[in-house]
This record gives C-alpha cells, sequence and structure tokens, in this order.
C-alpha cells in the first residue's frame, strides 16, 4: 500500500512538472510578443498570472483523481482567460492531458457531456454578448473538438477496454469454474454407474460364493473344522455384498434412478431397443472372426464372438447407448450407422449419424452426457474422439483394449475446462466498436462543424457582396444615409490587406465585396461630413511599401 502511495505521489509530481513547463516558459509572453522569464519579472501583472496558474494547476493534478472533471474545468478555464479560443501556448498541454486523464477516470459518461456542452454554450453566450464575431466561437468549438473531445474520447477507450478486458476474464474465469465442477459432477456420476456395475457382477459372484459355502456347510462328510470355515467363508461373502451394497448406495446419486436395461445388455439387443423405439440405426457386422483384423462385434451376441473384460465391456456397451441417445436427440430422423470391430489388443466402436431430417425438440444438453462418456473410457484405458462428421452429421469413435491394460496414447484426466472464448470476443468486439466511436464521433462532428462554418462563411459572403448595378447607382455627394440604404447591411471588418491606404480627409470609410470568393478587388465607400465623399473600387496596390500602410 505504501509503495503504491509512493508510486501516485511520483506520477502526479512529474504530471505537475509537465503541465506546469509550458506555463513557466510562455507565462511572461508580452502583448508585442516578447519573452520575459517569470523569475525576473515583478510580482505583478504576468508574474502573479503565471504563479498563480502553477498552483491551480498543481491544485488540480492533487485533485484528479478523484475529481477529473474539476481539473479539467480548471485548464479550460485557464486557457480562457489568455484566449478566448482556448489554445494558448501556456494551457493547451495541460488541457490535452486532463481531457484524456478526465476520460481514463471518469466512471460516466454524461457528466463529461454536460462540461463539453456548457463550455460551449458558455463561449456562444459570450461572444454575443461582447459583440465578437460568430467566428470566434466557431474557433472556440473546434478548438473544445480537438483539444478537449478527442483526447478525452481516447482516454474513456482505455478506460473501457481496460474494464471490459477485467471484466472478461472475470467472467471466463467463472464459468471456467462452472464448467469444471459440471465437468467433476458428471464424472462422479460416471464413477456411480461403474460401481453400480461392479456390484452387479461383484455381487453375483459373492452370492455365489455364499451359496457354495452354505453348501459346504452342511456337507456332513466334511469334519467339524472344515464346516465352519465353511460358515466363516458364507458370513463373510454376505457381509461383503452387504457393504458393498450400501457402497453403491451412496454413490448412486439422487435422481439417478434404477436401470432399466439388464446389465449385461449387448450392443446387439441396445440397437433392437432403438431400433423398436422409432431410431433408423444400422448395426455393421463384419464377416469374419479372427484375433488380428475385423472380427465381429465382441459384444454383440453374434456366434464366435470373443468375450471382453467387464471395464471394457461396460465402456463399449455405454459408448453405443450415449451415441445412439445424442443422436435419437440432436439428429431426428438422421440414419445411424454403428460399428465395433476388434483390431488386434484393441477393440474400435463409431457410431456416426448423418444430418438431422427434422429440427431437434427441446433445449440443447449441456455436453455432460459425452464428458461422462470421455470418464468411462478413460478408466478403461482408452480414447474417446468425437466431433462434426463432413456430410453435416456427428460421430463418435472410442478404442478400447482387449487385455484391460491402457492404451499407449490413452486419455489423460481432463484438465482446466476451455476458457470462455466467446464471451471474450464478445468483450473485444465492443472495444473495437469503442475505438471506432473514439475516431468517427470527433470526424462526425468535425465535418457537421465544417459544414457550418462553410454555410456561415457564405452567408457572410452574400451579406457583404455589392452588385455592380447599386455600385454604379450611388453618386459622390449623396447623402449618408442614402447610400447606406442601398448598401448591403453588414460590410467587411476592415480595409483589404494590400489595398492602398483610405483618403486622409474621409471621416470614415465602408469595404463591400465585389467578388464572392475573394476579398480584394473590394468596393470602398467613403463618407466625409454626412455625404459620399468618395467611392473607389480598391484593389492590390503595385508597390509592396504601401500595403497595409495607414493614413
Amino acid at each position: 500500500m505504501r509503495r503504491e502511495r509512493i508510486r501516485r505521489t511520483a506520477l502526479d509530481l512529474s504530471l505537475w512538472a509537465a503541465v506546469s513547463a509550458p506555463v513557466l516558459f510562455n507565462g511572461g509572453r508580452s502583448g508585442a510578443g516578447g519573452w520575459v522569464r517569470p523569475w525576473t519579472a515583478s510580482w505583478s501583472g504576468t508574474g502573479w498570472a503565471t504563479a498563480a496558474g502553477i498552483v491551480l494547476l498543481g491544485a488540480a493534478v492533487a485533485a484528479g483523481r478523484r475529481f477529473p472533471l474539476a481539473a479539467l474545468g480548471t485548464a479550460l478555464g485557464l486557457g480562457a482567460l489568455y484566449s478566448t479560443q482556448l489554445i494558448t501556448p501556456q494551457y493547451s498541454a495541460a488541457l490535452v492531458v486532463f481531457a484524456f486523464l478526465a476520460g481514463r477516470r471518469s466512471p460516466r459518461a454524461r457528466p463529461a457531456l454536460a462540461l463539453f456542452a456548457s463550455v460551449t454554450a458558455l463561449g456562444l453566450v459570450l461572444t454575443l454578448a461582447a459583440g465578437d464575431e460568430l467566428w470566434i466561437w466557431f474557433m472556440q468549438v473546434a478548438a473544445v473538438l480537438l483539444a478537449v473531445v478527442v483526447p478525452w474520447l481516447l482516454g474513456r477507450s482505455v478506460r473501457q477496454y481496460a474494464d471490459l478486458v477485467r471484466a472478461g476474464w472475470t467472467l471466463a474465469d467463472r464459468l471456467e469454474r462452472e464448467q469444471r465442477a459440471v465437468a467433476d459432477r458428471e464424472r462422479l456420476r460416471e464413477r456411480s454407474r461403474i460401481a453400480g456395475d461392479m456390484h452387479d457382477s461383484l455381487g453375483h459372484e459373492l452370492s455365489l460364493i455364499a451359496l457354495r459355502a452354505a453348501a459346504l456347510e452342511i456337507d456332513r462328510e466334511l469334519g467339524e473344522p472344515q464346516r465352519a470355515a465353511a460358515r466363516e467363508l458364507r458370513l463373510a461373502a454376505a457381509g461383503a455384498t452387504a457393504r458393498l451394497r450400501d457402497i453403491v448406495g451412496v454413490l448412486r446419486t439422487d435422481e439417478e434412478g434404477a436401470p432399466t436395461a439388464p446389465r449385461d445388455e449387448t450392443v446387439r439387443a441396445v440397437v433392437e431397443r432403438a431400433r423398436a423405439s422409432g431410431l433408423s440405426v444400422h448395426l455393421a457386422e463384419p464377416a469374419a472372426t479372427t484375433d488380428t483384423g475385423p472380427g465381429p462385434d465382441p459384444g454383440s451376441g453374434l456366434p464366435g464372438a470373443v468375450p471382453l473384460p467387464e471395464m471394457t465391456d461396460r465402456a463399449v456397451h455405454r459408448v453405443v447407448q450415449e451415441s445412439l441417445t445424442n443422436a435419437a436427440r440432436h439428429a431426428p430422423g438422421a440414419e445411424v450407422t454403428v460399428r465395433v470391430v476388434r483390431r488386434g489388443g484393441e477393440v474400435g466402436v463409431t457410431v456416426a449419424n448423418g444430418p438431422a431430417a427434422r429440427p431437434a425438440q427441446g433445449p440443447a444438453s449441456g455436453g455432460t452426457g459425452l464428458v461422462g462418456l470421455h470418464e468411462r473410457v478413460r478408466l478403461a484405458g482408452g480414447t474417446l474422439v468425437h466431433g462434426p462428421a463432413p456430410d453435416g452429421g456427428f460421430s463418435v469413435t472410442a478404442r478400447l483394449p482387449v487385455d484391460g491394460a491402457p492404451l499407449r496414447d490413452a486419455a489423460a484426466p481432463p484438465g482446466r475446462a476451455p476458457t470462455a472464448a466467446r464471451e471474450l470476443d464478445r468483450a473485444r468486439r465492443r472495444v473495437r466498436r469503442g475505438l471506432r466511436q473514439a475516431v468517427l464521433v470527433p470526424a462526425a462532428v468535425a465535418a457537421v462543424l465544417g459544414l457550418l462554418m462553410a454555410g456561415f462563411d457564405q452567408y457572410t459572403r452574400m451579406r457583404t457582396l455589392v452588385p455592380r448595378a447599386v455600385y454604379d447607382a450611388v453618386r459622390v455627394g449623396d447623402l449618408q444615409s442614402e447610400v447606406t440604404a442601398r448598401l448591403p447591411g453588414q460590410a467587411l471588418p476592415g480595409r483589404p490587406a494590400g489595398t492602398d491606404p483610405e483618403p486622409p480627409d474621409a471621416d470614415h470609410c465602408r469595404y463591400h465585396r465585389a467578388d464572392l470568393v475573394r476579398d480584394a478587388p473590394a468596393y470602398r465607400f467613403c463618407f466625409t461630413e454626412g455625404r459620399l465623399s468618395h467611392k473607389t473600387l480598391v484593389t492590390d496596390v503595385p508597390r509592396e511599401e504601401d500595403r497595409d500602410a495607414s493614413p
């Protein structure tokens, strides 16, 4: 915590130094364009202004983490004191930096938008109240757009990117935990089913042992010690059966009912039962039985089929059963092919279905059946592969050992669930959308502002244009009131650059455009004692020394 506080303090001091440097070196600039160092200036005028500006920037940096918009407002106010257009050598850097930090640190956008609108509206009011040209306000809006809104949008994009990435990883982590929990629960259910299978087989064998021990217990040809040993064997077998039943009862989940299919059901019986329920399924049966090549289904009940170990046999049964269930649920009406063949020391199971003939009914499952199937095949020492088929269907392929030893490429225990890629991709799309907005919004505002400025410029030019007929109609000596009544209400702000000086005997002169595009040539109307004394078409003077000369 202390280290973080020291780091923040160092960053704030560096920021204060960075935004104060332009004020320190530009604060003493005089109106004539000269440079005055603050430490040599008197503590009046620019010296006081420079010191106050640096102090206020320090306060803005100190309060910027908690009140970023207040820091931005301070920079705007200081810039407005130096220039009505807000762009100044002293505070432009501070304006850009505080605008970026306001976007980076502010959680909400509405207060910042309200600040921008208030600054724009206040600038318009002050411009109209001061009687300045409307161009001043256009320059203010352009300055706010380029020096404030654009950095603010960039800062907000950085904040959105950080927030969305953090939220995306948090969501991905939560989804991974949920998926791991579901996968673990399904693996436990599959292990409980395995335990049930073992209970059925071992329970049967233990019952036979107890039965044979009971027969020995009553055999009169045996001596008393042998009959006592048989009695102990019978009691031990009965106790083991009871304990096995209790353990399997605990392992079996509450929602899992008793099995509806016999434990010794063959693959052929599973297929026939699925076909009887309406599923279009075909069992592919090889023609010959060999130990090294393709042969009949070991669990199909065909003549000559070689028995499989208990775990492998139950895994084959579960692969076929679960795959047929998935085909019936997700691809109704599709053709399904089941193939179980032996190749060397392993047996292969493939269940493939074509594309669905009609839409599936009911909600999609969460894939927990395949998770359990993975666990069943893994515990049997085999591998399981599943996925979409090229024809639009789905296939499940399992390879299981014949001798019970795990295959070389047997499936390893499942690791972490995959990252929620879709959620992260959605977060990235939102960030990209925010970045596009950060570029397009200022561009759109700038385009609208440019159109407004172009329209206003054209309107101003039209209001200052005097047709040739009007110029010819007025005569020297006409009353000023009569001449101004014929002229447009708005004149050029002053003598166009490059034209000759005004007549020395004129009280004042008005300039109007003679051309809609250029300021010169222009019509000049000069008045003396209330009458028109001169009217001239002024153009650039031929000599450079006469340009912009005063009368």
